[in-house]
């Protein structure tokens, strides 16, 4: 009784595992001197199918999306800003390298772990303004991190409408804030 307990014990954590997860951990808007932007700490995990598709040469494309919505009661909704950054990961057969390739940078990592990590560490996003913003009024953000499935091959795109594996995503976190005033930088002359 006491091995089958453990032996199940060890099946749940395995599937756990086994299913890729990514989680954000923390995130923040903060004011700068041209604007605002948006700071990511996310836990991502890659389950096996997506590890042998890197493996074989795939690039898996993950995606970081903010919004502030101006929502009014009187009116529809409006996206006032957004901010989505795209980050390729791929890997290197020959260097056996981890590649993340974004914003035309490429950094590469020795291991899968160190990549995931860099990945899910995103600082100094900057938030494009749609509209003039006002720190006095209270808007509805979110944020969301994902696999983009729409950017693999076509019969990628097909296997990952059919099975679960192939689509990845934290939960959308949803708030309600005020802007972050930047009067703390100093003003030049």
């Amino acid at each position: 009784m006491l091995i089958s307990s453990f032996f199940l014990i060890g099946i749940i954590i395995q599937s756990a595992y086994g299913e890729g997860n990514i989680e954000i951990k923390s995130f923040a808007l903060e004011a700068t001197e041209t604007g605002y932007q948006i700071n990511v700490d996310a836990a991502i995990e890659l389950n096996s199918t997506l590890e042998q598709a890197l493996e074989k040469g795939i690039v898996l494309y993950f995606v970081i999306k903010f919004s502030l919505i101006d929502t009014k009661w009187y009116w529809v909704d409006d996206e006032v800003a957004r901010s989505k950054l795209r980050i390729g990961l791929s890997y290197n057969a020959l260097t056996r390298q981890y590649r993340l390739s974004h914003r035309s940078k490429s950094q590469g990592f020795d291991t899968l772990n160190e990549a995931l990590q860099e990945l899910g560490t995103q600082h100094h996003i900057p938030v494009e303004e749609k509209l003039k913003l006002d720190p006095t009024i209270e808007y509805s953000a979110s944020l969301q991190v994902w696999l983009d499935a729409s950017r693999l091959s076509k019969p990628f795109q097909l296997e990952s409408l059919r099975s679960k594996e192939w689509n990845l995503s934290s939960e959308k976190k949803e708030w309600r804030t005020k802007l972050p005033v930047a009067s703390s930088f100093p003003i030049h002359r």
